[in-house]
């Protein structure tokens, strides 16, 4: 049994934005840090998401998030925390945005580097204090306003989690801020937060409550991903997707298993993780299927689908029907560097919990089929 742990206040519902005063009020924060990337300003959404907080136009923001969040970024954000006189941090975006938001706060009060706090350090530093951060998610995917660590891009190539379950003051999901999200990103970030579910789901490790979030989840992604993703505007599709997303990311203790343990080696190469995500759940369910037993035909029914289906099949199918790329090679992945992948993949935390255990070769065997 994992250590059951549910520890984030989250604000949910439709225009809950408008709580951010009250709890940047509550956290005597003064002059936050506003940390997002140019997208979510040039959308629109970043306005839309302080519009209740008096000033913002005028408050410091940090907008150089990469597609894959890494230590430099934090760094640098780090860096204009202090020069400004901050004293808070407010992540707004997707889960780059939030994940390099954690890893900022962590920078503003403690000594760099920034690995010497990741999880797959010899001997990780505590991190012991922190300004208040409170967060907004602006897609349904990687669920990182609960997720208990910041996965960043480490300066030597690894992307890897901080661990700080402690570190967030509150987080505002407000699916609102959702609505204008392009199909092809509410797509990828949809399959990610499914991803989270099914592999929370099937990860070996006892903990009957994350299993109940998981499926729950579960159910509510394959009932209206594809309704979010036809019409962005319709908002019962964008609740449920982010309520979708927030189950995945509690469930995360339970932990990952290989299609994480291969994503994450991939993104540091700079590929989109939720899209790695749906590409490789496909083969990895079919690599992990003589170990998941009745959990299989669980899945199935969460789905709606046939009790003889092919459930990994099934997931192939909703790719194509969301527009995610068939293949590792239709996203840019170059083949030459598929067994430094799935021999990186070994060291990965999420290899340690896959449903079956998994050698070098059985990790390429996964990538290449998926490749």
């Amino acid at each position: 049994m994992s250590v059951l742990q549910f520890l984030t206040t989250v604000h949910f519902g439709d225009g809950k934005r408008d709580q951010l005063p009250t709890l940047l009020a509550q956290s005597r924060v003064g002059k936050p840090l506003f940390v997002t990337d140019k997208g979510v300003i040039r959308a629109g959404v970043f306005a839309q998401a302080t519009e209740h907080v008096p000033g913002a136009d005028a408050m410091p923001v940090f907008d150089d998030t990469p597609v894959n969040p890494t230590e430099a970024a934090a760094a640098a954000g780090a860096a204009l925390y202090k020069q400004s006189g901050c004293d808070g941090v407010v992540g707004i975006g997707g889960g780059a945005a939030l994940d390099l938001a954690k890893a900022i706060a962590v920078l503003a009060t403690h000594e760099p580097p920034l690995w010497n706090y990741c999880n797959r350090h010899a001997r990780p530093a505590a991190i012991d204090r922190a300004p208040p951060l409170i967060l907004l998610p602006t897609t349904a995917g990687t669920g990182s306003e609960v997720g208990r660590s910041a996965v960043i891009v480490f300066d030597n190539g690894i992307k890897a989690g901080v661990r700080c379950p402690d570190l967030v003051t509150a987080a505002i999901c407000d699916p609102e801020l959702t609505h204008g999200l392009p199909a092809s990103i509410t797509a990828s970030t949809g399959m990610d937060a499914l991803a989270h579910c099914i592999e929370t789901y099937c990860s070996p490790t006892v903990n009957p409550p994350a299993d109940a979030i998981s499926l729950d989840g579960m159910q509510r992604i394959f009932k209206y991903l594809e309704r979010a993703v036809t019409n962005g505007k319709d908002s019962q599709a964008r609740w449920n997707m982010m309520m979708g997303s927030l189950e995945g990311a509690i469930s995360f203790q339970k932990g990952m298993g290989a299609v994480h343990a291969l994503s994450h080696p991939l993104g540091a190469k700079g590929f989109h993780h939720g899209t790695l995500n749906a590409i490789l759940l496909p083969p990895v369910l079919r690599a992990n299927r003589e170990a998941l037993g009745d959990k299989w035909a669980t899945m199935l029914r969460q789905a709606g689908w046939p009790e003889d289906a092919d459930f990994a099949q099934g997931i192939a199918h909703l790719n194509a029907a969301i527009g995610i790329p068939a293949r590792l090679r239709d996203i840019g992945v170059k083949e030459e560097c598929l067994a430094e992948v799935a021999a990186q993949a070994l060291d990965d935390n999420a290899h340690k919990t896959n449903p079956r255990k998994l050698g070098q070769g059985d990790y390429l065997a996964i990538l290449r089929s998926a490749y």
